[in-house]
């Protein structure tokens, strides 16, 4: 529902103030549609106030509006589903779906729980000029899909430094490529980037060489600390002699010249 208001003022902007204090809004809040241009007229002759209508949606009708159609469409999809509608900390709406019967709502990897949040967004907000972003979940699908993929980002990238490669990743939506990236960005010995295009464009976890990859583990390593060793240490470990092996109590030591026995068939 759009509520509106029409005020006159000698100017156009006076106008606009008029209707504004009316509707204690302010103007980033509002659409102005200007109904009639002010005119000075001749000696005062035929001079006109400005005349505009200053509108705003009621941010019920937005809930109202969310409600009616998501309702609608979970009616033709044959699933039966309460709504949960709060207010997001930035504007906009949050719809958290619960049911039996979530694995048609959400789809593979949410494309089909995509597809409803886009459809609920075009439909809340054709015909209005100021936007409000619907957030759609099902059974807070989104909050563990989120935590595993975060898991998957820091185990693919303990891959990327352990065999000292990169590593591509399943493709993935905008919005997963984003938990990726963020959840790597601090990450040491990687970096990310994406490639490819829509809908098969994903997150490639590069190995960054010399980034403090050596973890000490293999020959590289080992051979690396040993020669940042100090001079005397490393002499140290010159002249220690090898450990001999120890000597059975039975063994018998070759005596020189002594007969070597011999027999014969």
């Amino acid at each position: 529902m759009i509520k509106s208001v029409e005020a006159t003022g000698k100017t156009q902007e006076l106008a606009i103030a008029a209707a504004l204090k009316e509707l204690n809004k302010d103007r980033d809040e509002v659409s102005v549609e200007v109904l009639e241009v002010a005119k000075s007229g001749f000696l005062g002759i035929g001079a006109s106030p400005a005349r505009v209508r200053v509108s705003y949606e009621v941010a019920e009708t937005q809930r109202e509006r969310t409600e009616r159609f998501l309702s609608g469409l979970l009616e033709h999809m044959g699933v039966e589903a309460e709504l949960e509608i709060t207010e997001r900390e930035n504007g906009g709406l949050n719809v958290n779906l619960r049911g039996e019967v979530m694995g048609a709502v959400i789809g593979r990897r949410g494309e089909t729980l995509d597809a409803i949040q886009h459809l609920a967004n075009y439909a809340v907000n054709r015909g209005s000029e100021k936007r409000a972003y619907i957030s759609v979940d099902a059974e807070g699908y989104r909050s563990k899909r989120e935590d595993s993929l975060v898991r998957l980002a820091e185990k693919m990238a303990a891959k990327a430094i352990k065999y000292r490669r990169s590593m591509a990743l399943e493709p993935m939506n905008s919005y997963e490529r984003h938990v990726i990236h963020t959840a790597l960005q601090d990450y040491e010995g990687v970096s990310t980037s994406s490639t490819g295009t829509e809908p098969n464009r994903r997150v490639v976890v590069n190995y960054e060489r010399g980034r403090g990859n050596d973890r000490g583990n293999g020959t590289r390593g080992g051979h690396e600390r040993r020669q940042n060793a100090p001079a005397e240490q490393r002499r140290e470990e010159h002249e220690t002699p090898a450990k001999q092996p120890e000597i059975p109590e039975n063994y018998e030591r070759p005596q020189a010249n002594k007969p070597v026995s011999r027999e014969w068939s």
